[in-house]
């Protein structure tokens, strides 16, 4: 036996890419049409209410996120507006407070001013009396040492005595006192 091989007739040649073989368009055209209508029917009646309830629930999403900001900013606007008249109030204590502390610091600087005032117009009154009393002692030592100038300058120039009372009314009318 023998053995060949056979090779089969070259297969006669087709008109090349079979989409477009033109004996093959009206059944192309009809499953396009089909399934163009199975995927339009499943795009409205599947795809389509999920995309819309996706597209809603986003959109409410959304809403409720820019209504639950413009809350926030409402609050926020509050607070700051809270925030500024307590500021408002705080600075308008601490002036009064620091205006009482200027006058209560005015004052005790008046009442110490006036305190040492009278304490140096006392000081001054004393310190006058020391010295008129001075002058009184230093008259009365200045007469008596006078007096007892005379009466050893008329013992040693005449040698007679004089006495105190005689020396004492001469050293006045001379002292003009």
């Amino acid at each position: 036996m023998n053995a060949t091989t056979v090779q089969p007739a070259p297969a006669k040649a087709s008109g090349g890419f079979p989409p477009f073989d033109q004996t093959t368009f009206p059944s192309q055209i009809f499953w396009l049409a089909v399934t163009f209508v199975f995927l339009f029917i499943v795009m409205w009646r599947v795809a389509g209410p999920r995309i819309a309830s996706v597209i809603t629930t986003r959109r409410d999403k959304i809403n409720g996120d820019i209504r639950a900001a413009q809350k926030n900013r409402a609050d926020a606007e509050a607070a700051s507006a809270a925030y500024q008249t307590a500021l408002t109030g705080a600075r308008g204590r601490a002036q009064s407070l620091a205006e009482e502390n200027r006058k209560r610091i005015a004052d005790e600087m008046a009442k110490a001013r006036d305190a040492a005032d009278a304490q140096a117009h006392e000081d001054s009154v004393k310190a006058e009396a020391r010295i008129q009393a001075m002058r009184i002692d230093a008259k009365s030592a200045i007469a008596q040492a006078a007096r007892d100038a005379a009466v050893a300058i008329v013992a040693q120039l005449t040698g007679d005595t004089v006495s105190d009372a005689d020396a004492e009314a001469a050293v006045k009318t001379i002292g003009g006192g």
